[in-house]
């Protein structure tokens, strides 16, 4: 086989469609799967997307990762399915319909009919499943978009019902009264977690009320409220029976206050006309009655109304220690009304306005309502002080509008019967981060409520149950054929319009059962994915058995809340396990500004631009190289992609074009057996590879992406700036040798391990190049390979250890070589490496060559006396002792600061030391080596010094010229398009102290410019010709290239 000859410029998106182009034509992604045992398989679930919007950042983040390790594991030999699905019902897309048609309420709903509301849902539910296929395919991921599962689907609908009964039969779903999160925007109670989903800071009135107290002329109740809405609707007010109120009394009004004694000195501070009359326990107060604040309701006094109770929920923590009871609109006020028996009232409609019963406010939505309330409390002296707080509050996650809390009836699945399973379930998984395990999503768990699945919608997956209003009588249905049988009416779709109207005759003749109004939260269908796609139990019954649990899944970090926990609520109710092994969960994705991506400020670059722009591969490497792959936010920064480009990409791509440039020029060709290498770096690449293969197979099995990626984008960088740029040399040389040769099955062998180590990564430039470097033309693909597995035998850890030691010396020397303004091409006399442990430095011996012709010194000097050079320093490192020591850290970095060099060489070493009865090894401290006076041209860090001579003297500069001519006509050959192996004649013009080094140079000019010749003229010519300056002396030169 020959190489192919490759361009050093490359267009990494042009590329990229034409691998996709190439992937489509030969059916790349069905092989993948295809030539996997179907006994070995690995299971992936896909949580459904809305299409009733773009895929944004966010979207393409989780993408990535959901096609990252299913290709992995298929190379690893595993079959992995990957079906996409769309979520297709409930308020997201109502909320759509409702926008586009100017729908405001329920009535507009029922006038315009069910059938033609749904069937206007129904248009739009895949309005851009094309534009999401295209996005989705471009970035790269390899998912099954024609055999998708849609939640509308009706074979999706009836498993839904499956599942449905079974929580029936176990007598997990029952039908309550209760206060939930409720929208008025989209007129539906909704979940607890959906009520979390999405939390903004707002500035809401908090406003202070004067309740009057019977029998007690001027004495009224204190009580602070931030929902003046719902005082209309009071009942009661409750204090704490065991905390401390106190009476006061106003001298100037004479008016008597109660209120909680903590509340007293915060609202009244100093104020000398106030003074404490009384102080009591909340007990006292119980059973006291007040006047009605507003007489909408007052005749409910005579049936227990307008009393204090006792509510062990009230806190000194805010407000005034007396709260206000609304039954219908607050839990704790819904539970201490429904003890004493007292009959709520809800002058509220769907909509969240007032009805007639509230007749000064009719009509108005409760939250517009707050002014005019306020108004009214002042205009009736009832108003003591009006502030406003700034606060967290709930809004909803689909129409962004407050959420209120208000009474409603609603189906529930009893979560807290089986809370205790559900946490003992989710200890067998493992997550990534591994805190939110027990974190996060174990809190959530631990506070777990009975979740509300109904929603009073239209656009949903009927709930299965009919009712005989006569009798009480329910029938939960679990299938199409017991509904068919029951009613005696064909059944071809599964929504409200194809069902409302069926009825299931009596058998007792008394009266008929009707299906109930409301419809499935859309959750709980999601949630029902892992057996609602496969139609089970009517369908492929063993290939969902087989599957479930799954192998792996991922999403947001919101989904916490939302998908990850209805998976485990269903799984746990309806198969007693968790439905996943492995969770990746990802961060947020913001504007680069840390705001929220926002289509309306558009504060954030299309990714279709961006991936336009710079490609795939780049928009993939630089989102799991981030802090997202850790849950924590990602800021998206153009400026990051672009330098993936720059720093990974096309590093990567510079590496495999200079090896095809040189291995086409000499017509090398990969030998069927490989010689164990001799050079050192050769030895060192080797290494690195296996070990970083070793790495990636350890880390993957923990699904830690976060871990892998900057470990394989290090080792471009070394293949790169250290393998290549030091072994340049061995390829450049003339003929054959068996040094070159190793040199190209080395650098050969990388790459295309290469290829294959990045393939779930960068899946299309690990494609191109491998097309080129593959030796049997059978392999289609890169992604029909297995992936690489590391030969341990050739892991040299001293020999990695030397070679970072030896990069780390390179920076610090250029640093120096930086601070001091001494150029790189001139040649400075002697570099001293300082470091008391004699072996570091005899390890860096056989490196010496290599830092003398990088860094451009003469001489290279080991010293063991440390201590003549360098004190060194210690201090704490906070992030690994800090969370250890807690309160006694402080301590402890006060010792550390006070070590001995001694004792600080004994961590270095890897010995333990005891300080302050804590034992601490070397990752606990941070080590500094610092300057003794005398040595101002030395530089440390953390591992080693160096020193370097940097007297110059006339033979360095000489020396240094030359290498500046070098660079001239390097810069020429290529201005020239020369090819790399091109012999040239040069001819040159120069000043005086030019000429010189040019002469005392010249065999070295023309071994790295490629000259048969050199020769002084005062008119050079040739093919190409450049006049320049070098430290403002002129020179010229021409080139003309010699024939072989």
């Amino acid at each position: 086989m020959t190489f192919e000859k490759v361009q050093p410029q490359i267009d990494f998106p042009k590329q990229e469609e034409e691998i996709l182009a190439f992937w489509k034509k030969q059916n790349i992604f069905q092989k993948s799967i295809e030539q996997r045992a179907k006994e070995k398989s690995f299971s992936f679930y896909d949580g459904p997307p809305f299409a009733t919007g773009l895929p944004h950042y966010g979207h393409l983040l989780a993408s990535v990762l959901k096609d990252i390790i299913p290709r992995y594991w298929t190379m690893k030999g595993y079959r992995i399915e990957r079906r996409f699905g769309w979520d297709c019902h409930g308020l997201p897309v109502e909320h759509e319909i409702d926008k586009d048609l100017g729908i405001r309420g329920r009535a507009d709903v029922e006038a315009m009919g069910i059938k033609k509301y749904n069937e206007a849902c129904r248009s739009i539910v895949l309005r851009y499943t094309a534009e999401w296929e295209r996005t989705i395919s471009r970035i790269g991921r390899w998912v099954d978009f024609k055999n998708d599962y849609k939640t509308m689907d009706r074979h999706f609908m009836e498993s839904v019902w499956w599942g449905f009964k079974q929580l029936w039969e176990k007598k997990l779903i029952y039908e309550g009264f209760r206060v939930m999160p409720y929208s008025t925007a989209v007129a539906t109670p909704l979940s607890n977690f959906e009520a979390g989903l999405n939390y903004k800071d707002v500035q809401d009135p908090a406003i202070t009320v004067m309740f009057a107290l019977d029998g007690e002329p001027n004495t009224f109740f204190l009580v602070w409220t931030t929902t003046p809405w719902t005082l209309p609707s009071n009942l009661a007010l409750a204090v704490n029976p065991e905390l401390e109120y106190v009476k006061v009394k106003h001298q100037k009004t004479g008016v008597s206050l109660i209120l909680g004694a903590k509340a007293f000195h915060a609202l009244f501070k100093k104020d000398a006309d106030v003074e404490i009359v009384n102080t009591f326990l909340g007990k006292e107060l119980v059973g006291k009655t007040y006047e009605p604040l507003f007489s909408y309701f007052a005749s409910r006094k005579n049936v227990g109304a307008f009393r204090v109770l006792a509510g062990e929920f009230v806190t000194e923590e805010e407000g005034t220690s007396i709260v206000h009871i609304a039954p219908a609109f607050g839990e704790d006020d819904f539970q201490l009304a429904k003890k004493h028996g007292i009959e709520i009232v809800l002058p509220v409609d769907d909509d969240g306005k007032f009805t007639d019963e509230v007749k000064d406010f009719s009509g108005k939505h409760v939250k517009e309502a707050d002014k005019e309330i306020i108004a009214w409390l002042k205009h009736h002296g009832k108003l003591f002080r009006h502030d406003t707080i700034t606060h967290s509050y709930p809004f909803c996650w689909r129409s962004d509008t407050p959420l209120i809390y208000r009474a409603v009836s609603s189906w529930f699945l009893k979560v807290e019967a089986i809370k205790e399973r559900l946490i003992q379930n989710n200890q067998k998984t493992h997550w990534v981060p591994e805190n939110l395990r027990d974190g996060r999503f174990g809190n959530w768990l631990e506070n777990a409520r009975d979740w509300n699945i109904s929603r009073n919608r239209y656009w949903g997956n009927p709930l299965p149950v009919w009712r005989n209003d006569e009798t009480g009588e329910m029938i939960c249905i679990g299938s199409i054929a017991e509904l068919e049988k029951l009613s005696g009416k064909k059944v071809t779709d599964l929504h409200r319009e194809s069902l409302d109207d069926i009825e299931i005759p009596n058998t007792e003749n008394r009266g008929v059962l009707k299906r109930i109004p409301q419809v499935f939260d859309c959750w709980f269908e999601s949630g029902a994915m892992p057996f609602a796609q496969y139609h089970y139990p009517f369908e492929h019954k063993e290939t969902f058995e087989k599957t479930f649990p799954a192998d792996f899944i991922a999403e947001g970090l919101d989904q916490t809340r939302g998908w990850f926990y209805t998976l485990s609520v269903l799984g746990t109710a309806l198969f007693d396990t968790a439905p996943f092994q492995h969770v990746v969960v990802n961060g947020l994705v913001l504007a680069e500004d840390g705001k929220k991506m926002s289509k309306r400020l558009k504060n954030y670059p299309d990714p279709e631009t961006v991936i336009n722009a710079y490609g795939a591969d780049a928009l993939r490497l630089y989102l799991i190289n981030s802090p997202a792959v850790r849950a924590e936010e990602l800021r998206f920064s153009e400026a990051g992609v672009k330098e993936i480009v720059r720093r990974v990409l096309l590093k990567w791509w510079n590496a495999y074009t200079f090896f095809i440039s040189y291995a086409t020029i000499d017509q090398w060709k990969p030998g069927t057996t490989q010689k164990s290498a001799s050079a050192l770096l050769d030895q060192w690449i080797l290494s690195r590879l296996q070990t970083l293969l070793n790495h990636v197979e350890v880390e993957m099995k923990e699904y830690h992406l976060y871990s892998v990626v900057p470990q394989l984008l290090d080792f471009i960088e070394n293949l790169t700036n250290i393998y290549i740029r030091l072994n340049r040399k061995r390829f450049w040389s003339e003929g054959t040798s068996e040094d070159k040769e190793q040199a190209y099955q080395t650098l050969y062998t990388v790459l295309l391990s290469m290829t294959k180590t990045m393939a779930p990564f960068a899946p299309f430039l690990s494609e191109t190049m491998f097309q080129n470097l593959r030796t049997n033309p059978s392999e289609e693909s890169v992604h029909l390979q297995d992936y690489p597995v590391a030969d341990k035998s050739l892991i040299i850890p001293n020999l990695e250890r030397s070679v970072a030691l030896m990069a780390r010396i390179l920076v610090m020397g250029r640093n120096l070589r930086e601070q001091k303004n001494i150029k790189i091409k001139i040649p400075l006399k002697q570099l001293s490496l300082i470091h008391r442990d004699k072996k570091i430095l005899e390890d860096l011996k056989p490196l010496e060559s290599y830092l003398k012709e990088e860094l451009n010194v003469r001489h290279l000097l080991f010293v063991t006396d440390e201590a003549s050079y360098v004190e060194l320093t210690a201090k704490a490192n906070g992030a690994t002792l800090g969370p250890r020591l807690g309160k006694k850290f402080g301590a402890v970095s006060k010792a550390i600061q006070q070590l001995s060099t001694h004792d600080i060489a004994s961590l270095e070493k890897g010995e333990l030391l005891i300080v302050e009865s804590e034992s601490l090894s070397r990752e606990d401290v941070t080590i500094y080596r610092n300057a003794k006076p005398g040595h101002e041209n030395l530089i440390s860090d953390a591992f080693i010094t160096i020193e370097l001579d940097t007297t110059v003297e006339k033979d360095q500069m000489l020396d240094g010229l030359a290498r500046e001519v070098v660079n001239r006509i390097q810069r020429l050959r290529k201005k020239a398009d020369l090819k790399l192996d091109d012999r040239i004649v040069v001819e040159y013009a120069a000043e005086e102290e030019l000429l010189e080094a040019i002469t005392k140079n010249l065999d070295y000019i023309q071994d790295q410019t490629l000259a048969i010749k050199c020769k002084q003229t005062s008119h050079p010519q040739g093919n190409a010709i450049e006049e320049c300056e070098i430290d403002e002396m002129k020179l010229t030169i021409a080139l003309k290239t010699h024939p072989h």
